[in-house]
């Protein structure tokens, strides 16, 4: 087991990784829209940070060697799933014609008052 920490992604927010290799997989726990280069979260606009953390997902799996067509297993946390469409809609043209299986689920709550939070599991 590797617990990764790559360059061009957030900093994990409390005492875990942002994610683990082990056995041919990579585990990514639950991303929040923080911007790396800034730490700034984005809050009140779905879109936008729906694309932040999935391109923060991209870079992860590029920086342990693998990428977003290798992604098996997605779960989206959101805090107003009437919001869904809009957050469908960056989804689907950020992932093309990939389609892993995925849940979404709206919840009560999210770290940082976060809209949204996305995790991932891939193949390395």
């Amino acid at each position: 087991m590797e617990f990764l920490q790559p360059k061009n992604a957030p900093k994990a927010v409390g005492p875990y990784s942002i994610a683990v290799k082990s056995n041919g997989f990579i585990f990514i726990s639950g991303q929040l829209p923080i911007i790396p280069e800034t730490g700034e979260m984005v809050k009140g606009d779905i879109k936008k940070a729906t694309l932040v953390i999935l391109k923060n997902i991209k870079n992860i799996l590029e920086e342990s060697g693998s990428s977003i067509e290798k992604i098996i297993k997605v779960n989206v946390y959101m805090m107003d799933i009437s919001k869904f469409n809009e957050f469908n809609k960056i989804y689907a043209e950020f992932l093309g014609d990939h389609r892993p299986a995925r849940a979404v689920i709206q919840v009560a709550g999210l770290p940082k008052n976060s809209d949204i939070e996305i995790e991932a599991i891939a193949e390395v």
